[in-house]
């Protein structure tokens, strides 16, 4: 049974195959004809996705919810909901000043959208909880701490790392609350997302944010239930203390190389998830590019705590059948090669121009991203460029491409960039999947203006 095979895995012991954990999120409503924001506020409709999902793609393991913004919203953010995508922040209510909320605040059963997520939660768990094993995702510290403080908590943690330290504290008790709400409505595995966790080096994690994620995983465990920890962007060098954290399971984006990472999470004994390519393969791509990515993962990995799952939250509009042929896949690696024996990649010829770079009137600042609507790195680097643009706007403008729309992936390759969210100026890459603070963009803006 799934369940008991994602238990395996998360246990460390030996499978008889690789399990499958289909990240459908606000997917789940597309298979219905909801929309995110429907899916994410009605518990009836959300049971009845999900067990859409369960029936199409088969999961061994499966989220109940994907939306890193209850607990900013419980908190006092402001929300701008959309009909393909989870709701983003738009305000941050600890955006002035160094104010740490208070004990009061921790979201309760009767906080904000949690009686509906803990409703859908205990019916999805009776109707196929014996079978699947649950996911319950909650927005890690870090990434709840930018939600509540901005942008200025990247200048934070190089002025007042105090503050940052105690700010995620704050929010880490916020993540063992939410964690045993979910437990108790019988979720299997706690995910703590937080993408942003990609975007700062190693040693402030060990400075800033280790303690609080540890107690947070330690709490789950103490609970009796399993920990994973999903990062997205290019965490390739934040793998190693990521692992020193304690989470039973670590899953990665396409901007992670899973073999290299694989080495560091073995190394811990630590099951390791991921990666297939969310818009190139799984939202564009046809049932023989899912077919081929997986195979490819499974083949390039040893089968040891490993899950295969996409490598986010899958895209609303991603084809049913691709996610169809992706499980089959991960369930049937010997008939899935025989599909793909003669499989030839098919790349999109569109005819990108690129910027005279060199003869601009103004400094081109250009945003290459994933989805500023739902990868929260990608949100927080554009807002880098916003919340500073009224003091460069005479000498710069700047562009945002989005790696779902097929003319800016085509752009995206062209430029030779592998790692997103990236940005670049006039032409040459400044941050990959790093945000740089106020000051430091505004110097280097400076340094090409005519």
């Amino acid at each position: 049974m799934g369940k008991e095979l994602i238990f395996k895995t998360l246990r460390h012991e030996e499978t008889d195959r690789i399990p499958w954990v289909p990240f459908a999120g606000v997917h789940a409503g597309k298979l219905k004809g909801y929309t995110a924001e429907e899916l994410l506020t009605d518990s009836d409709k959300l049971v009845e996705s999900l067990l859409e999902v369960k029936k199409f793609y088969t999961p061994d393991g499966m989220p109940v919810l994907f939306d890193l913004q209850v607990e900013a919203e419980i908190l006092g953010c402001n929300l701008l909901w959309a009909k393909d995508n989870p709701p983003s922040v738009k305000s941050h209510p600890f955006s002035e000043g160094n104010e740490i909320p208070c004990a009061c605040k921790i979201p309760t059963e009767e906080s904000g959208r949690v009686p509906m997520i803990l409703d859908a939660m205990r019916r999805v768990k009776a109707e196929i909880g014996d079978e699947v094993a649950l996911y319950g995702l909650i927005c890690g510290p870090f990434t709840l701490a930018s939600h509540l403080r901005g942008s200025n908590i990247f200048m934070d943690m190089m002025k007042n790392p105090e503050y940052v330290k105690e700010l995620v504290g704050f929010c880490a008790e916020v993540s063992c609350k939410m964690a045993e709400m979910y437990i108790e409505a019988g979720m299997d595995i706690i995910a703590v997302v937080d993408p942003l966790v990609s975007q700062i080096s190693p040693r402030h994690i060990e400075k800033m944010l280790s303690e609080s994620f540890t107690a947070v995983f330690d709490f789950i465990r103490a609970k009796g239930a399993f920990s994973c920890f999903f990062v997205c962007g290019n965490a390739t060098n934040q793998i190693d203390v990521m692992c020193k954290m304690g989470p039973d399971g670590i899953s990665v984006d396409e901007n992670v190389n899973l073999a290299q990472a694989k080495v560091i999470t073995d190394r811990y004994n630590i099951t390791i998830g991921g990666n297939i390519p969310l818009t190139t393969t799984m939202l564009h791509g046809t049932q023989e590019d899912n077919v081929k990515g997986v195979i490819d993962l499974i083949d390039s990995l040893d089968h040891h705590n490993l899950i295969i799952s996409p490598g986010c939250d899958m895209p609303y509009d991603t084809p049913i059948e691709n996610t169809v042929a992706a499980s089959n896949a991960v369930k049937h690696p010997e008939e899935a090669r025989k599909l793909i024996e003669n499989y030839q990649a098919v790349v999109d010829d569109i005819d990108i121009q690129l910027p005279d770079y060199k003869n601009l009137d103004k400094v081109l600042i250009e945003l290459f991203l994933l989805d500023p609507d739902q990868c929260a790195a990608c949100t927080y680097m554009l807002n880098s460029v916003v919340d500073a643009y009224d003091e460069i706007k005479d000498i710069a403008d700047y562009a945002v491409y989005k790696y779902t729309m097929k003319e800016d992936i085509a752009r995206t390759r062209k430029m030779g960039l592998t790692n997103l969210p990236t940005m670049c100026i006039n032409g040459e890459i400044k941050w990959i999947s790093i945000i740089p603070s106020r000051e430091e963009f505004i110097s280097e803006v400076k340094k090409y203006a005519k």
